[in-house]
């Protein structure tokens, strides 16, 4: 059985994940991490990673930017691997958890999604094709009214797939409202839209003379998310140190 703490239990995904974890035969939540113990958890929780002794394989981590940090060196410390799922990390942060993956197995996606991990793939390949023959790109994505960063790791990560096949051509623009330029063919646009309860939508566009091929995902629900987290919690638990994606999960 794995032993997982759930870093984050009482926010949305914690809650998520700690009732679909339930239902697996072969993991188990034996601790959770929350400032906020406003939940029935059926595991202990704590207000901090230093307060908590439970032994462990695993952790997966839906908490906030601030705790990152401590995340990464209690990580370190207990040679526990760690899933983070956290978005809107800072370069300062990502270098810390490249260095990390030196010491325990690191696994970071901006989304845990196996429908959006396919749809990188996908749009590195089109890219290759489209961008090629002059298609513009844009990317479009949208959130619930609560979601504070913006854009999503998502839409950077999937901008960030298509940079990778064209060997870094291009630059990537938030906001046209300052500037009243044609656009340029080497940029892709980024552009958030925040309301309502919504899960999670995105859409890349390839917009040439005359067509448009758009490839699209909509998530319905957060247990898509939580499902992706637990797979990717089995796979690192007893990994050797490195830095993984959900791609490794997928492939496995």
């Amino acid at each position: 059985m794995i032993k997982m703490i759930m870093h984050g239990c009482n926010g949305a995904m914690g809650q998520v994940i700690t009732s679909m974890a339930a239902e697996e035969k072969n993991i188990t939540i034996v601790a959770g991490i929350d400032p906020h113990d406003t939940k029935a958890n059926p595991y202990p929780v704590f207000p901090s990673l230093k307060e908590c002794e439970v032994a462990a394989d695993v952790i997966v981590d839906f908490a906030s930017v601030k705790a990152v940090d401590a995340l990464l060196d209690y990580s370190m410390e207990k040679k526990i691997p760690v899933v983070v799922c956290t978005t809107g990390l800072s370069d300062d942060q990502i270098r810390k958890l490249e260095e990390t993956s030196n010491h325990v197995a690191v696994l970071r996606s901006a989304n845990m999604s196996l429908g959006v991990n396919l749809l990188m793939k996908l749009v590195k390949d089109a890219a290759q094709v489209l961008a090629v023959a002059g298609f513009d790109i844009e990317i479009v994505e949208k959130h619930h009214n609560k979601k504070i960063d913006a854009p999503s790791g998502t839409a950077l990560a999937l901008a960030d797939s298509i940079n990778e096949a064209m060997d870094q051509e291009y630059h990537y623009v938030y906001d046209r409202s300052q500037v009243r330029n044609a656009r340029d063919k080497k940029e892709i646009g980024i552009q958030a839209v925040r309301g309502g309860t919504i899960v999670g939508e995105h859409d890349v566009i390839f917009a040439g003379k005359d067509e448009v091929v758009t490839f699209n995902h909509t998530a319905y629900s957060k247990a898509i998310f939580a499902q992706g987290a637990i797979s990717a919690a089995k796979f690192l638990a007893g990994k050797k140190p490195g830095l993984y994606t959900m791609q490794d999960v997928i492939e496995s």
